[in-house]
This record gives C-alpha cells, structure tokens and sequence, in this order.
C-alpha cells in the first residue's frame, strides 16, 4: 500500500505495570508506516495491549517480498503480523510462508465483504484508486463517469494517470463500456487486453503526468498541472480535509484493493498473533480505524458501527460502491510481468 512511511522503529504500547512482561507477550506488527500505521495503532494496537497486556512493538515495511519470505525461510521470523497486499497473501499461501487464516473462529468468511477474505490473510480496510478533480477547473460542473475522463471536449485540461497496467486497464475498459462485473473476463483474453490498450491510446496524447508515488495525484491537482488525476481516495480526502483543497472525488468506476493481516509460519507467537487478529477483525474495531482515516472496513456488519458522518467518504459506503469492482489479486499474480512489460513498452512509444 503507497501511503508514506516514517522511519524507525516504534513501541506503540506497554503491557500495565501491575505484571512484567514475558518475551511471549511481545508481539511485533509490521505495516506500511504514516497516516496509516497511525490509524491502526489507535484503533488496534493501544487497545489489544490494553485488553491483553501484551506489549506491542510496531515496525514497517515497504512490501518486500524477499523480505518477508527469508525470515522464514532462514527461521529468523521476528515480525508476527503482517499488513500485507492481496498478491503478497496469494504467493505466501501458495509457496507456504504464511499460515492459513482460522475462518471458522471468526465466523465464516462470509461476514466478510467479496476479495477480503483470502486463505492466508485476512482484510482489514479497502482503499481504492478513484478519480479527482479540482472543482475551480468546472465551474458547470466537472466529471461524473470514467468515461469523462476521455471527454477532452466537455472537460478539457490536462489528465494524469497512474504509471502502472493494474487499475489502469481496468479504467480503459469501465470507459469503453465494460461492465465492473465482466472486467476480468474481458482482461483474460488477448483481445481483451487489445481493448484496453486501444482505449489508452485515445487519451495518452492528454496524460501529462503518469504517476507513481501516491502524493503525487493531489499536488498535481493543486499545482494546476493537470485538471483531473486518477488517485487513491485517502489522499484526496486528507488534502480536501487538511489541506482545505477544493477537490472533488468521484466515486463511479472504483478500483477496490485490500490491506490484510497475515501471519508469517514460524513465529513462536502464533496463538498470541492469532488472538490479535481476531481483536482487529471484529466489527466495532475495524469501524474504529475510519474515525482516523477513510478506508472500507472488511467486516459486513462494520457499517452500522461507522460515524454516519464518516460513511460517505468511505469506497465501501453502499452509494460510493455502486459501480466500484474489486481489484483480482489472482489476475495480477498472473499476469502482472508480462502486462508491465507490455505497458512500459507502450508508454516510451
């Protein structure tokens, strides 16, 4: 997940004083770091060593798979959570360095929403790759759809895009006229993906910038470089928010990805890592999180613990997912290499 790291690492909370603290009841917990890691420190870490007495010792990383997979390779495992991507869960559950998640302990996974619930880890929020624009730019009224993005006429200015095939080509197809359901049926195909790429060509000659690292989206848009930007929603929220920024989300055609808890093999924490999982899975907790950053929570029944007055800027709120689909971590974890070939290819053409 790109959402800003800070350096170090950090104790996030002691067990009380009224017991010393074993090496057992030390749990470690790797994320992503920034806003984000903030989030989950507030809503799950404070309260699970709270509840537990288990004192928490919070680090990040940046998605390293090699990383991840030689700790327990090497039997060197020193983190015993992880806030993993789909496709980090899918190669750690196949290869064997995570371990399976308990679904019945938690109640089925059908209390989770669809893509949230994978065999080696467990969703915790849905961000989504939305698109922005800044309202000044349409003074009668900006953008509606994906395919508005393509109306250079109606809305012109310069577009930025992500520099990336996955979410990409999903939003060449929504604008071309495929249905959210049918997105990965068309991709899987080579015409499919012709399609796709042929939708891109009609809007390169209007892409200024192709980005990269998620604090670009809203500094275009607040520069004046460009007049409407594809961007993840968390980051156009904190700039509309806290930066007072008069941007628009729009929520038609939003790609859904997940972050996820997992639990690397070989950590002599396991029941203590399994226990904290389960506490960040309940309902009430994941609803927590959106009180300090507005991501989806993945529990079905969280919604009616959210602050009505946060559910709107949520990509899982019923009226923002209408149209919205979930990113297939099956789809990239299969045809990730050769489409990023072929995209970057296209790009220097």
């Amino acid at each position: 997940m790109v959402i800003g790291a800070v350096s170090g690492l950090a104790l996030v909370a002691v067990a009380s004083a009224a017991s010393p603290v074993l090496a057992e009841d030390t749990l470690t917990i790797a994320s992503w770091g920034g806003a984000y890691q903030d989030s989950q420190n507030k809503a799950y870490f404070e309260p699970f060593a709270k509840a537990s007495g288990t004192k928490i010792v919070s680090d990040e990383w940046s998605g390293e798979t090699a990383k991840l997979k030689g700790m327990v390779e090497t039997g060197t495992t020193n983190w015993d959570v992880v806030d993993v991507e789909p496709g980090h869960a899918l190669q750690g559950c196949d290869e064997g360095w995570l371990e399976k998640i308990d679904y019945d302990s938690l109640g089925g996974k059908d209390k989770f929403l669809p893509g949230s619930a994978l065999d080696c880890a467990i969703g915790n929020v849905a961000f989504a790759y939305v698109l922005a624009y800044d309202k000044a730019k349409f003074p009668n009224g900006g953008p509606k759809t994906v395919a508005d993005i393509w109306d250079v006429k109606k809305f012109p200015g310069a577009r930025s895009l992500r520099k990336s095939p996955k979410s990409t080509l999903e939003l060449a197809l929504l604008a071309d006229g495929v249905a959210p359901a049918d997105i990965y049926k068309v991709l899987e195909t080579s015409e499919g993906v012709d399609r796709a790429f042929k939708k891109l060509d009609e809007i390169k000659p209007n892409v200024k910038v192709w980005w990269g690292a998620g604090a670009q989206p809203p500094q275009l848009l607040a520069d004046g470089e460009v007049t409407m930007t594809t961007a993840y929603n968390g980051r156009i929220y904190d700039a509309i928010k806290n930066s007072g920024k008069d941007f628009q989300i729009v929520w038609d055609g939003a790609a859904l990805d997940w972050d996820m808890w997992a639990i690397p093999k070989g950590t002599p924490r396991m029941e203590l890592a399994k226990k904290f999982v389960a506490f960040a899975s309940k309902p009430e907790n994941l609803a927590t999180q959106t009180k300090y950053i507005p991501y989806g929570p993945s529990a079905i029944d969280a919604a009616k613990f959210v602050d009505p007055a946060v559910l709107p800027n949520l990509p899982t709120a019923p009226e923002n997912s209408k149209t919205s689909f979930s990113i297939s971590a099956q789809f990239w974890a299969d045809h990730d290499e050769e489409l990023t070939e072929r995209f970057n290819n296209w790009l220097v053409k």
